[in-house]
């Protein structure tokens, strides 16, 4: 008997094709936040809800997994002094995000992630669920979609023949944006996307803007669970 690897979703040849990969897995997630959205406001009982993130992380991470070989941006590694600049880059991101919380640079009212189960307690597993999903799924989740594909996708349809560096200023404003936006706190979340992209950009590796995401989601992580800060979630 022969172990068999799992085999890897494969796709037609073409820059449409190259996109689904690191679009889909992002789409999906946003999908899920919308519905958890919609259907609390049809009034769906909180603690069902708060089984939507499991879900959606091991779907995320299942499509990630079945695409795994088609992220050919993957394979290139950055040097140990971009990794450190990564890192610190990444922690001061998250230093920033934690204050830069006006309530003029915030879009909308977050309700925040719901800690407490049935029985009025903190639901541990749950929250080290949703701080792996955070600090280990969502980076290169993100960073696909809004790096790797968007920014160049913007400079070039042929994204994948774009090396990061070349991609224009008109597209990394509009990436950033964009990015910041997706989250309620909106400024944040443009400092953030800025961050990130100069690594990328820099060292034209997704490498980088990964670990300082995962940093900055990390740390924040665990501020959040030390202070008990859910509205950040």
């Amino acid at each position: 008997m022969t172990n068999q690897q799992p085999p890897a979703l494969t796709l037609p040849v073409g820059s449409n094709a190259a996109a689904l990969p690191r679009v889909l897995p992002f789409a999906t997630f946003i999908a899920f936040i919308i519905v958890a959205d919609v259907a609390q406001r049809l009034g769906a009982h909180p603690q069902l809800l708060r089984w939507l993130y499991p879900i959606k992380i091991l779907l995320v991470a299942a499509m990630l997994f079945a695409w795994r070989k088609h992220y050919e941006e993957l394979r290139a590694m950055p040097a140990r002094r971009d990794l450190l600049l990564a890192a610190g880059v990444g922690a001061a991101v998250f230093a920033l995000w934690i204050v830069l919380d006006a309530e003029w640079m915030q879009a909308g009212t977050p309700t925040g992630f719901d800690a407490v189960g049935q029985d009025a307690r903190i639901d541990w597993l749950l929250v080290l669920v949703r701080a792996a999903g955070a600090a280990l799924l969502v980076p290169p989740m993100e960073e696909l979609f809004w790096r790797s594909f968007l920014l160049r996708w913007l400079h070039e349809r042929d994204f994948l023949s774009l090396r990061p560096a070349r991609a224009g200023w008109r597209a990394a404003t509009v990436s950033v944006v964009l990015f910041g936006v997706e989250h309620n706190l909106w400024l944040a979340g443009i400092v953030a996307g800025i961050a990130y992209t100069l690594l990328y950009m820099r060292s034209e590796t997704l490498w980088t803007p990964i670990l300082g995401h995962a940093v900055t989601n990390g740390l924040l992580a665990a501020w959040v669970i030390a202070t008990g800060s859910w509205t950040y979630w």
